[in-house]
């Protein structure tokens, strides 16, 4: 006689599930895995455990543990050993790699937003898992690197990027025992379609003539071509090396680094008056205007900063590159800057990582941000009109830099 059944099992299941117990999770996903397992350690014995069977051909051996990390938690696996040869289980594990995918892309995406490796090690303590040291995290992260190292050696092959945007950031990095800063090199241009693209990423050790030239190098041997304005800051020998692997493009200072060099000529307590009055010379609507309030603005701070209003007025050729362009594509150019905006979201992720631990972390985390950043303005709204585009390029073409506009037979021609 059967002995009377005293607990209701499908009430015992259903008040741990709504409870969400992990340990239940854990227990469950141990016994369907290890369920698995020795089903396919009796099919290469040939019988079953304890089976006298004239088809067996190997014998089971006892077991070895193995963690398994799961989103569930750290399951330890118990898996068969065999007499004769061995088993594992690759359909479920994989050679020194225990992590689950699911886990390593939780790991991956944290650290591409930002996180640092301190802050992974409690995001994976809170899915249950034992421990996991910095170094696993690295490891599990560098999957990203096949796909970063594909974004920055595509070909450029859109036609012709008119509009180039180039800025370096600086990066804490561990080196050879002590902490130095390195260059992070962006390149961000608009293609034949009117969108924005990220053209390339470098790490240099110093931002001197030679990386700079070493970068636009690269990126004019993956297919680079077209450049009429390139947009950056006075870096030493960043203009030569325009020069030198661009022919033909002319330079624009940027307007945000230059205002932040000149404010540095004024007390503080006027700084946001200078700020105001350079940005009106960007406001004009057409060049002679430009050119008027630029006058106009040296001659009001030198009344109060002769030394500011000096090095002002030093820098219009500079800054005024621009007015060679039509005057639609000015606003697009001032207040649409996505070389300012990208930079944001780098430092968004890069400071919460604070020091990298080499190099390969610094172009894995912001190359993978780049990437992304490239994949939604590819999906957004056309930075430039392709009329615009057009009209700029020929300005240049036909009328040898002139602010005259190309005719209506030369657009369509275009």
């Amino acid at each position: 006689m059967a002995a009377p059944v005293s607990v209701d099992g499908a009430a015992f299941l259903r008040e741990h599930i709504e409870s969400a117990s992990p340990d239940l999770l854990r227990a469950m996903v141990k016994t369907f895995a290890e369920a698995l397992m020795a089903a396919e350690a009796e099919t290469l014995c040939g019988a079953g455990y304890g089976e006298r069977s004239d088809e067996r051909v190997n014998q089971r051996n006892g077991y070895r543990t193995r963690e398994w990390d799961t989103r569930a938690g750290t399951v330890e696996l118990a898996i068969p050993k065999l007499r004769h040869g061995s088993y594992f289980p690759d359909w479920l594990l994989q050679h020194r790699r225990r992590a689950e995918q699911a886990l390593v892309s939780v790991v991956a995406t944290a650290y591409l937003l930002g996180v640092s490796t301190r802050r992974v090690e409690k995001l994976v303590e809170q899915l249950g898992i034992a421990s996991l040291s910095k170094s696993q995290v690295s490891e599990m992260s560098a999957h990203l690197d096949t796909q970063v190292e594909a974004f920055r050696n595509r070909p450029l092959d859109a036609a012709h990027y008119t509009f180039v945007w180039l800025d370096a950031l600086v990066v804490k990095v561990r080196e050879h025992g002590r902490i130095v800063n390195v260059h992070a090199l962006v390149a961000v241009g608009v293609n034949a379609d009117g969108g924005r693209e990220v053209l390339g990423l470098e790490v240099a050790s110093d931002e001197d003539g030679a990386g700079w030239l070493a970068f636009l190098r690269s990126l004019t041997a993956r297919g680079l071509s077209g450049v009429r304005l390139v947009v950056s800051d006075a870096h030493r020998g960043l203009v030569s090396a325009i020069g030198a692997a661009l022919p033909g493009a002319s330079w624009q200072r940027c307007r945000t680094h230059y205002l932040r060099n000149l404010l540095t000529k004024v007390p503080k307590a006027a700084q946001p008056w200078v700020a105001t009055l350079v940005r009106t010379i960007f406001d004009q609507p057409d060049t002679d205007s430009v050119q008027a309030q630029y006058t106009r603005a040296v001659a009001t701070i030198a009344e109060r900063f002769p030394t500011a209003a000096e090095h002002l007025d030093d820098a219009r050729p500079d800054l005024l590159a621009f007015t060679a362009f039509p005057r639609e594509i000015w606003r697009q150019i001032w207040s649409n800057n996505p070389q300012e905006r990208l930079n944001k979201e780098i430092r968004r992720r890069t400071d919460v990582v604070g020091i990298f631990p080499n190099r390969a972390a610094i172009i894995r985390l912001v190359g993978a941000v780049l990437a992304e950043q490239t994949d939604e303005w590819t999906e957004g709204r056309r930075y430039m009109g392709l009329e615009i585009l057009t009209k700029a390029r020929l300005t240049l073409i036909t009328t040898e830099g002139t602010d005259t506009e190309p005719t209506t037979t030369e657009l369509a021609a275009a």
